[in-house]
């Protein structure tokens, strides 16, 4: 692969709000694209703090399930509709990846180079942006269509208790994931020029 085709993927890779279940990749195949992705994507220190859930199936509704139910506590009731079509929207596709980061692992790396203590929470959030971003350009050379939500950390507790997940582990993001029934919507770029500088 060259840059120009690099850049092509990334491009390809849009917010897409409009899925369903219909999709011809294995669970098998998923996974690994997950794997590979936790594995090859750079951390400060090599840190790999960065951990992921992958649901499918009853699980992924499951934990649109909880996003509604805890929602529907603090929505105001004439306003959750749209709150509820929007979560059916997510629960809609095939699957969710749930982005988390260790932080026993920050933690541990703050006390062992204190001179960087504040920064490794924010080294920690760019290594998981880069790796929501590497599996989000991954499904969709796939063939799938995604989103990143964040509906943490409201269900954050729900979340590791119904799979039994370290108590250390912060969730970041959600990413539903499924077969795309609509194109992206239009999205408008400020020219390059207006957000690159160089100096040579």
């Amino acid at each position: 692969m060259n840059a120009g085709e690099f850049f092509s993927a990334l491009a390809k890779r849009r917010t897409i709000y409009h899925i369903d279940k219909n999709i011809a990749l294995e669970p098998e195949r998923i996974m690994q694209l997950v794997q590979t992705a936790v594995l090859d994507t750079p951390s400060a220190f090599n840190s790999q703090s960065a951990r992921a859930v992958v649901l499918l199936g009853a699980h992924h509704e499951t934990l649109w399930g909880i996003v509604r139910e805890t929602l529907r506590r603090i929505v105001p009731e004439a306003a959750f509709a749209s709150t509820d079509s929007k979560i059916s929207a997510f629960a809609a596709g095939a699957g969710t990846v749930l982005y988390f980061e260790d932080m026993d692992v920050i933690t541990g790396l703050q006390q062992k180079f204190p001179l960087y203590k504040d920064s490794f929470p924010v080294w920690a959030q760019q290594a998981n942006g880069m790796l929501q971003l590497d599996v989000w350009t991954a499904l969709e050379l796939e063939g799938l269509g995604a989103s990143l939500q964040h509906y943490n950390p409201l269900i954050d507790d729900a979340v590791k208790a119904e799979w039994s997940l370290p108590d250390s582990w912060q969730l970041i993001a959600q990413m539903p994931f499924g077969n795309p029934t609509a194109p992206p919507d239009a999205k408008e770029s400020m020219p390059a020029s207006e957000r690159v500088r160089m100096f040579r």
